[in-house]
């Protein structure tokens, strides 16, 4: 086939795209004043808010009703579909928030921000991230070396005993820890708690309590850490505490505050909340299930 014909074919299609009705979800943009064939394809950034509001349903029976439900509602709904398929802006609209996900899951906390807050840095056994996410149980054990940082820089024997870790989004730690940890240094100093040595773990799992805690034996031990990012969601928070976790501490023996960010449980109150429960526990001196049974 000539050249000159498969141009003609790739025009004319173009063209009837152009043409179509629709909601102007995946339409083109208006054509450019230099564009020679009066035509661009190029879609309008889909993570924009007003893109993500659009409907991608061709006339909706109650278009105020679908709107409202999306307004209300970060869930992806109303995206419509080309035959079997999403549309092109909801597929992109996708890829863009999933890679969100992908740099959450490989973002590491800036030394320097830590630096910044009074925090030291010890790891993991789980060296990388692949063999973090690969290795769980790593993620849970200090390296000897990092057990022996602990026992020299430490404050041993405090009530209560905060460290951050990355977690599965070292984002959430950056975004919520310099608003966090000032509410819970003061509520425990309020309530004449001790606070031990702050020290920030990389490649951190919460099973770490009971490692941290074998070194450091303060009443409470408690991890802030990033949790599971969702799509286009990598700042969120959650901290999980025990009362004296030891070896055999599971996670029926601790309690955990979650979705801890500015537009869900916001880190002030998080923090206060996190105080309140530490007095619980030095006071029953219990945490997870044996707490609620008091």
């Amino acid at each position: 086939m000539q050249e000159v014909d498969i141009q003609a074919i790739v025009k004319a299609v173009l063209a009837e795209l152009h043409m179509s009705p629709g909601t102007g979800v995946d339409a083109p943009r208006a054509a450019a004043a230099d564009d020679p064939d009066g035509l661009r394809i190029d879609l309008e950034d889909p993570t924009l808010p007003e893109a993500r509001q659009r409907t991608g349903i061709a006339d909706p029976i109650n278009p105020e009703g679908l709107a409202a439900l999306m307004a209300a509602t970060p869930a992806r709904i109303g995206v419509g579909r080309s035959g079997p398929r999403p549309r092109t802006a909801a597929r992109l609209l996708f890829l863009a928030d999933h890679g969100v996900t992908q740099d959450a899951l490989m973002h590491a906390v800036d030394p320097r921000f830590l630096e910044e807050l009074g925090f030291f840095t010890v790891e993991s056994q789980a060296a990388d991230r692949q063999t973090y996410l690969k290795r769980p149980d790593l993620g849970r054990k200090l390296t000897e070396a990092s057990r022996a940082m602990l026992r020299e820089r430490c404050v041993k024997s405090p009530d209560v005993q905060v460290f951050a870790g990355d977690g599965l989004s070292g984002a959430a730690i950056e975004h919520n820890l310099r608003h966090i940890l000032p509410v819970i240094q003061q509520g425990l100093q309020s309530a004449g708690l001790s606070l031990g040595t702050l020290f920030f773990v990389r490649n951190a799992r919460v099973g770490l309590l009971n490692d941290v805690n074998a070194i450091v034996d303060a009443k409470v031990c408690a991890i802030l850490i990033g949790e599971r990012p969702g799509l286009a969601r990598a700042e969120s928070m959650s901290i999980y505490l025990g009362y004296r976790p030891g070896p055999e501490a599971t996670d029926a023996q601790r309690d955990a505050i979650c979705n801890i960010y500015a537009g869900g449980l916001n880190p002030l109150e998080a923090g206060a909340h996190a105080v309140q429960l530490i007095q619980k526990m030095i006071r029953d001196q219990a945490s997870g299930v044996d707490l609620k049974r008091r």
